[in-house]
């Protein structure tokens, strides 16, 4: 597989991204930062996890809100 130096999600898993999403920001702000129920109604890993991989739209808000954490980590 080709480097990829310039993509931040470039092998990092979606279960890697939403823990260190959890832990810096806690349920209640991704929810409110993130409209989906999977984040304001009886959150958990799991079940977070088994929506977003199969709803891209929602997987798509995730990785940009995690990509936009990196950048101001900077």
């Amino acid at each position: 597989m080709e480097s990829q130096p310039n993509n931040p999600l470039h092998g990092v898993t979606l279960k890697h991204i939403l823990n260190t999403l959890v832990n810096r920001y806690g349920w209640e702000y991704l929810g409110y930062n993130i409209s989906i129920r999977c984040f304001t109604h009886d959150p958990s890993v799991a079940s977070s996890l088994k929506f977003l991989r199969r709803t891209p739209w929602a997987r798509k808000k995730v990785e940009e809100f995690y990509i936009d954490m990196l950048e101001k980590q900077r």
